[in-house]
């Protein structure tokens, strides 16, 4: 093992997590578990080379296969996709064509961002609803200002000045996609989000009675938040705002850094009546497990994230320890949690150990990462 990854494990640090708001009468979060060692694999297209700069946000699982998309800093090639990923082999389907939009879609408001360079910032596939995705737009500064009949109908987002945008995707059977609605989400003033365009939706996971979980970055108050929304048989067919809710869940509490949510997945064990989001904070090697009832607090999960390296030197070992894995995606599968990266493109290069793997992180290159559940982390 490298004199660095002595040094890293010697520095972990065990963070108890407690209730967002002090409350005396609410019991501190379990400690946190030993430290996990998590694997991964380089995702790779159908001819085998590495995946070119996707900028990878968000995981779900269909049909056997998990499913990424890209943000709005990937290459143009990249984005407005589905990426498809054979779980065992980290490689890729080959690329379908860009998301389109439907008729109500393009007479819509959003239209013009959406044909462009969108912001998708998560993935989740409807439970109950074959080829049917939903994902949630961020940062759409870029984009310019609405219509001044836009600005005035959809000016009360309760957050930033464009209102993030909910959407619902169809995958036919050609492997083609459609944006066959939207809805911009509102906030509340109460709930105090801000005003945080590159800060806002990163995660989102679904329950089976049809409960959306929206991950937040940051608030006003630089923590971050899980808001919800119901997706029932009225939700699609208006476009006006959809109001978010709190559901009031324990996050774990920090006394200090950035602890942002990225990513977002729901479970629930066979055999419980439980159930649970767990999330990842891209600056943080953790994994959050918290109870999707509001009962219990968080439960903090420590781990380490190896890159494989392909081509060994005399000095390279089989993996190296990464100082940033940069986690925005995850989904349950079975017994396992699949998580893929987002890679950080200021950062990225520290990970950097064996020389032969520079290629990988100078093209931004994404990791599929896989770790099998254990039991005691959702215990009481």
């Amino acid at each position: 093992m490298s004199n660095k990854a002595i040094f890293l494990i010697t520095m972990v640090i065990c963070v108890t997590g407690c209730t967002r708001q002090p409350d005396p009468t609410m019991v501190s979060s379990p400690p946190a578990d030993p430290v996990v060692n998590v694997y991964g694999k380089w995702i790779k297209e159908s001819d085998g080379t590495i995946m070119q700069d996707p900028q990878t946000s968000g995981l779900t699982l269909w049909q056997d296969k998990l499913v990424s998309i890209s943000d709005g800093s990937a290459l143009p090639h990249q984005q407005r996709r589905l990426h498809l990923i054979e779980p065992a082999s980290a490689t890729l389907a080959p690329a379908g064509a860009q998301m389109t939009m439907d008729y109500t879609v393009r007479r819509s408001c959003f239209s013009e961002y959406l044909a462009n360079e969108p912001d998708l910032e998560a993935i989740v596939a409807d439970p109950a609803d074959p080829n049917v995705f939903y994902t949630v737009t961020e940062d759409a500064t870029r984009t310019g200002a609405l219509s001044m009949r836009c600005q005035q109908k959809y000016q009360d987002t309760g957050s930033t000045d464009y209102p993030s945008l909910l959407l619902r995707l169809q995958l036919n059977d050609s492997g083609e996609t459609h944006i066959t609605h939207v809805r911009p989400l509102q906030f509340p003033a109460q709930l105090n989000v801000g005003n945080f365009p590159n800060d806002g939706i990163e995660g989102l996971a679904m329950a089976e009675d049809r409960t959306l979980y929206i991950g937040l970055e940051k608030d006003a108050a630089g923590l971050p938040r899980i808001f919800t929304v119901t997706l029932d048989e009225e939700f699609w067919k208006t476009q006006y705002f959809a109001e978010v809710q709190d559901p009031g869940l324990k996050l774990p509490v920090y006394q200090q850094g950035n602890h942002p949510i990225n990513g977002l997945a729901y479970y629930k064990p066979e055999n419980s009546d439980n159930h649970y989001l767990l999330a990842a904070a891209r600056n943080d090697n953790e994994l959050w497990i918290i109870d999707a009832a509001g009962r219990l607090p968080a439960r903090t999960v420590l781990m380490r994230f190896y890159a494989p390296v392909e081509q060994r030197g005399a000095d390279c070992e089989a993996a190296e320890l990464m100082d940033n894995a940069s986690i925005e995606g995850l989904v349950v599968a079975g017994n396992t949690l699949w998580m893929v990266n987002d890679p950080w493109k200021v950062n990225y290069l520290k990970n950097l150990q064996c020389p032969s793997n520079q290629p990988h992180y100078e093209a931004m290159a994404p990791l599929l990462f896989g770790v099998e559940l254990q039991n005691h982390w959702f215990e009481g």
